[in-house]
């Protein structure tokens, strides 16, 4: 499972689409809340926990980026 920065749909899109990952390889809730900053991926994991979307033993991808092209990826 993969857990974008929820910073913007159509880069997670773009990320997706580049990485060759279905719609339920990717976790978005940008819809729901729009873009809450830093808590985007705690509250996306929170709520992807929540929802059965991730279960114990699942590899969950959190991939973080910000301005001026820094970017984290934890997995």
């Amino acid at each position: 499972m993969l857990i974008p920065h929820q910073a913007n749909l159509r880069i997670s899109q773009f990320v997706q689409k580049k990485f060759g990952l279905s719609d339920d390889q990717v976790y978005n809730n940008i819809q729901k809340y729009g873009n809450t900053t830093a808590g985007s991926i705690p509250i996306a994991l929170t709520e992807a926990w929540e929802n059965s979307k991730i279960n114990d033993g699942d590899i969950v991808v959190l991939a973080a980026f910000g301005s001026g092209f820094t970017w984290e990826v934890q997995f």
